[in-house]
């Protein structure tokens, strides 16, 4: 289908709908779009269609071309043809690819942001390609040397020192130089993405009960507590060391801004029991904001089965209020 052109200086969102296999091309046909806002997908239309058939959602998936209004597509071709909840090592460059272009035309300021459907990491591993995930993709094509994952969920925002790591792994990552970085880069994204003037941020301890003054452990002392008083002292409104069982009480949230996690499965249990569904995963020192999905591929709905798009409809949401406030800055 030929684009019709429309002037339009509407923000432009990209998005990749990830895994073709999974869940992430069914969201796309399921959900309603914004108007106000341009958003291209930069998939495979045909993948699109197929799957907004099964979804009995058959809709028109107009061409990409700047000035275009509304939903369109950027088509990238599969590999080979999908088969809900089968994935197939053949397509990982096609979600790579997909993944590529968008980047690019963000960085070139062709689309203002990204959101991002879930990948299946191990199958891009499969096929040849060294993936750890979209956080650490992105911010080499950016050519960034630090980023933070933050997961946002209602009012709540959890942002991570270190992500992926065993636990047995994490005492180690815990070092002033990463604390340094991450607490400059969430105060940062927290004004310029968030439009927050003063963003008070309540860093949680490594240990139980932060430490027990050392009794449970130094990090707190040696390395956690300098690094507040650090942050401080380049003008950041951070707290901390908090303890971490007592930190997410309701009361002790009120006036904060966002809880810095010294690991993965110290504070996404919370904001998941809180928002599981629709939760959104935000990086945080890009040039550009990129939101996603907090779900992974659930290749068993695939195509026919019961899905849930409110994290999807979360992340676009919260991509186009991340836009605007760049926008207005």
């Amino acid at each position: 289908m030929s684009a019709i052109r429309v002037e339009s200086k509407r923000p432009v969102i990209a998005i990749t709908p990830g895994e073709p296999a999974g869940i992430g091309p069914d969201l796309i046909a399921l959900l309603d779009f914004d108007q106000a806002v341009d958003w291209v997908c930069v998939a495979d239309p045909d993948l699109l269609d197929e799957r907004a058939r099964l979804r009995g959602r058959p809709r028109p998936w107009p061409r990409y071309a700047p000035g275009v209004r509304g939903l369109s597509v950027l088509p990238v071709a599969l590999g080979r043809r999908a088969t809900p909840g089968i994935p197939d090592p053949a397509n990982a460059e096609y979600v790579l690819s997909c993944l590529e272009r968008a980047t690019r035309g963000c960085l070139e300021g062709e689309f203002a942001g990204l959101v991002t459907g879930p990948v299946h990491k191990g199958v891009i591993n499969e096929a040849g390609h060294a993936f750890t995930g979209h956080t650490e993709f992105l911010a080499r094509e950016a050519r960034v040397a630090e980023v933070v994952m933050m997961l946002v969920a209602g009012s709540l925002r959890v942002a991570l020192l270190t992500t992926h790591l065993p636990l047995a792994h994490v005492p180690a990552a815990v070092t002033a130089a990463r604390l340094d970085a991450t607490l400059d880069i969430l105060d940062a994204g927290l004004k310029r993405d968030f439009g927050f003037a003063s963003p008070r941020i309540a860093v949680l301890g490594l240990n139980p009960h932060a430490g027990e003054g050392g009794h449970l452990g130094r990090e707190e002392i040696d390395i956690i507590a300098p690094a507040v008083a650090r942050a401080q002292a380049r003008g950041i409104q951070a707290v901390g060391p908090l303890s971490a069982d007592t930190a997410f009480v309701r009361e002790r949230l009120v006036g904060g801004h966002a809880v810095l996690a010294m690991y993965h499965d110290q504070g996404l249990p919370v904001l998941k029991a809180q928002g599981f569904g629709e939760g959104v995963n935000v990086t945080l020192g890009l040039p550009f904001p990129r939101t996603s999905v907090d779900h992974g591929t659930a290749l068993d709905r695939a195509g026919t089965g019961p899905i849930d798009p409110g994290s999807m409809a979360a992340a676009m949401a919260l991509a186009k209020a991340l836009v605007n406030v760049r926008a207005r800055a």
